[in-house]
């Protein structure tokens, strides 16, 4: 292309050069000649794309990492005239994105449509978007660009693997003291009747009180006896350990061939953590339990524990954006949140630190009747500090269950061996 644009200009000078210094007719008809193709091919580009329109459209703005994401583009040819070709750039932030094309024989008001997937294999938040179309003429002399800017953004949620089974906090006895903190959601156990303020749950309406005393009353629920799981992350950043990255690319190329892809967890600590915070959560999710999320990533994060859909829905979402980014150890982390904790709840420790201070961080979930557990990552097998297994005796002395994960565990069937 560059050849063709300095070889059109070039003659374009030399004739015209020409037809000024001698007037002869072939320098004329040169002249006019590269003077055609020149404007010829700056109108080729300037009106090919001038009224192409783009829809890009998915079926959900939410998946989890491991997962394909089908996109829907279609590109529209406003135009009174036929498109020959054009450039499709999907200019996302998501790692290995497709949507990429290159179209041919455009006729005037006809819509292409096509499927874009791509395997998805980082969690945060992405933009599907910008896209640009680019027109070149036939000789390269000229390119026209036209962007369209992203309208929406695409959640990846952390990958979750199935579990079997794990220890199940013991709870408060039946028949025990009933605990007076107000629930967020609706338990066995009604506490009142409040006036109604906006957000409430139309679910949770009196009706009787309500016609009784002409203005809407809901209902007010205790929290349920039964114990809470609270999870903490440790997202620590002097902690964490990470190996070099295996690439995909030849799995993607056996999925296009009809063959899906089976995904692997980077070999970093800490994504191994938030993929076992987020099964666990699904897991306990299943098992009708309030569960809740405590860790300190790029800040301190605390979510009440609750039981229901949506709540899941919050850890996920927050699980998401967890970076490596935090200060404070886990040990620090414990103390500060333990007394916080109603007692008889499950204690959920995650983390890949090798430091004694833990057996600390257990010791004071002990005292306060709290039942910890403990996921150990072996920082060693993530090319990080040793120690982890010096750790992990110092536990089982003191009978708290853990579970040790190396580097390409299968996490699912770790989680499940207790």
């Amino acid at each position: 292309m560059r050849n063709n644009r300095i070889l059109v200009f070039s003659l374009f000078f030399l004739s015209l050069f020409g037809a000024l210094a001698t007037n002869a007719p072939i320098y004329t008809r040169l002249l006019y000649l590269t003077t055609l193709l020149i404007a010829g091919s700056w109108l080729w580009v300037k009106l090919s794309i001038v009224r192409l329109g783009l829809e890009r459209r998915s079926r959900s703005l939410r998946d989890k990492v491991g997962d394909i994401y089908d996109e829907y583009f279609k590109v529209v040819n406003n135009n009174f005239w036929y498109c020959p070709w054009v450039e499709i750039h999907n200019e996302s932030n998501l790692p290995s994105s497709a949507g990429s094309r290159l179209l041919v024989g455009i006729k005037r008001r006809e819509k292409r449509s096509y499927i874009a997937r791509t395997w998805l294999r980082q969690r945060g938040s992405f933009s599907l978007g910008p896209t640009t179309f680019i027109s070149r003429d036939p000789l390269g002399l000229f390119q026209n660009k036209k962007s369209f800017p992203a309208e929406s953004h695409l959640v990846v949620l952390p990958m979750i693997v199935p579990i079997s089974s794990f220890p199940n906090p013991p709870g408060l006895l039946p028949g025990g003291k009933v605990v007076r903190q107000k629930a967020l959601g609706i338990t066995p156990h009604a506490a009142g009747i409040r006036e109604y303020a906006p957000g409430d749950a139309l679910r949770r309406i009196h009706w009787q009180t309500s016609a009784r005393r002409q203005k809407l009353m809901v209902k007010e629920f205790d929290q349920d006896p039964q114990s809470s799981v609270w999870i903490f992350l440790d997202a620590q950043n002097e902690v964490q350990a990470n190996k070099e990255d295996r690439s995909h690319e030849d799995d993607w190329d056996n999925w296009m061939l009809g063959t899906k892809p089976e995904f692997d967890l980077p070999p970093s600590t800490i994504e191994y953590a938030v993929t076992s915070a987020a099964s666990l959560t699904h897991y306990f999710m299943q098992e009708r339990r309030a569960v809740g999320l405590i860790t300190s990533g790029q800040s301190n994060i605390v979510i009440p524990a609750d039981r229901s859909t949506r709540q899941e829905e919050k850890i996920l979402e927050t699980l998401a954006y967890i970076k490596s980014e935090g200060e404070m150890p886990l040990e620090e982390l414990v103390t500060v949140q333990a007394g916080h904790l109603m007692q008889g709840s499950s204690a959920v420790l995650i983390t890949p630190s090798v430091r004694p201070e833990i057996l600390h961080a257990i010791d004071i979930l002990l005292r306060r009747n709290l039942h910890p557990t403990v996921v150990l990552l072996d920082a060693k097998s993530f090319g990080g500090a040793k120690g982890s297994l010096a750790l992990k005796d110092d536990l089982e002395k003191l009978n708290i269950p853990i579970c040790h994960i190396r580097c390409e565990d299968d996490l699912g069937q770790k989680l499940s061996s207790f």
